[in-house]
């Protein structure tokens, strides 16, 4: 008979994870998933598609439901989990019910950062996190519309330029001196921040928001050195954080998100937890990549098998704002390492790499990012670069050709 696994969380950790237990352990659990959003799983990274007009919402789903129901899952959305009875092995959700389990997943992802400042409250501040925070901003969005986007990182960025799409009239705020400063250097901001201006966004570095303010609604944005952006609609995009809630009231050891060991297994060991709400060897993943290498990591171990996550060396590759965008490993280098740049102003790209002990340690794109899966697998296996070294600058062709 199935063992029942209860995951609770719908997102892209989740989505996985049940295709990872579908190749590793089909029919040896009675899989059941709790999602507190309305809609099957989708993917996050496309709901600014989504606000750009490029696609539709029903387009960013994961799976079908015909997916879901050959995988045998049942599927629980719209209804939030409140509690986890670790003495009964129970999911409690908000209607009431209860749900058995044998093994607990806690897949439940992040929550956005609302900042702290007067006026956060207000009609017409929105986070950028679902598909409701997207609704939200395309009824406001127009040609009339002038908005504030809070936060320089990559949700704040996709959000401006999904905005400035629509016509509205955008200016990006932004506390540090560049933007996307965990994935760039000040060179690939420097361009960055250009290729956004290009696009009719006015960028505002170095720009501490002291509040929001409105009569009823958001009128306007005003920032400690004194100046006021009028506005009609505010999106604050200024970080996530691990939602942790359920497991901290479990009683679950807890750091800034469900600590977990190697084989994703909190404190209780018929409990794990994946993906942006795990923290793992003292770190918390806000990305995809290390949420799949969980989920297959903890859907191997469920079935009995030999599994262990080492970590994830983090890398981003997007296209930022319609720009190609990539980092790895440790771009910015530190004392004793070689830095090799190659830049191309005609064409609008840049290229460094971060060359350590005679092994690439990190790289940084823009603009043109076709190899950086090459790289990317050069930092992780920290192999020599031996007769790729005087050339590894140019890409795989010709460094080895060389």
């Amino acid at each position: 008979m199935s063992e029942p696994l209860v995951i609770i969380g719908n997102g892209m950790a989740a989505a996985r994870l049940v295709e990872e237990l579908g190749r590793h352990a089909l029919g040896r659990y009675a899989v059941l998933v709790v999602g507190a959003e309305p809609h099957l799983a989708y993917n996050r990274v496309l709901l600014s598609s989504v606000l750009a007009g490029e696609m539709t919402g029903a387009e960013t789903e994961l799976k079908p439901r015909s997916w879901w129901e050959a995988q045998g899952v049942t599927l629980v959305y719209g209804r939030r989990a409140v509690a986890i009875d670790r003495d009964r092995k129970e999911a409690v959700l908000e209607d009431g019910a209860r749900l058995p389990y044998a093994k607990l997943v806690l897949a439940t992802g992040s929550d956005p950062i609302r900042l702290s400042k007067p006026g956060m409250d207000l009609p017409g501040v929105v986070a950028f996190r679902d598909h409701q925070d997207v609704g939200a901003m395309l009824a406001a969005a127009g040609p009339a519309t002038r908005a504030v986007v809070i936060g320089g990182g990559l949700l704040g960025i996709e959000a401006a330029w999904g905005l400035a799409a629509t016509g509205t009239q955008v200016t990006l705020v932004h506390l540090m001196d560049r933007l996307m400063e965990r994935q760039l250097d000040a060179e690939a901001a420097a361009l960055l921040k250009a290729a956004l201006e290009t696009r009719g966004i006015t960028v505002l570095l170095g720009a501490d928001t002291a509040a929001v303010e409105g009569d009823g609604c958001v009128e306007a944005l005003r920032l400690t050195d004194g100046r006021v952006l009028a506005c009609d609609i505010v999106v604050s995009a200024v970080g996530i954080r691990p939602n942790a809630l359920l497991a901290r009231e479990a009683g679950l050891d807890n750091g800034r998100g469900v600590v977990v060991d190697d084989r994703l297994t909190t404190s209780d060991a018929d409990i794990h937890a994946i993906g942006e709400c795990a923290e793992h060897r003292g770190t918390c993943y806000g990305l995809v990549e290390p949420a799949y290498q969980q989920a297959a990591t903890l859907a191997r171990h469920l079935a009995g098998r030999p599994a262990a996550y080492e970590g994830t060396v983090l890398a981003t590759n997007l296209k930022v704002s319609g720009v190609p965008v990539f980092s790895a490993g440790d771009f910015l280098g530190r004392e004793g390492d070689e830095v090799v740049i190659w830049r191309d102003p005609g064409l609008g790209t840049y290229r460094k790499l971060v060359l350590r002990d005679g092994a690439l340690a990190g790289a940084i794109l823009f603009g043109e990012t076709a190899d950086a899966p090459w790289y990317l697998d050069l930092i992780r296996s920290g192999r020599p670069l031996d007769r790729l070294r005087d050339a590894v600058i140019f890409g795989p062709a010709l460094a080895e050709a060389a």
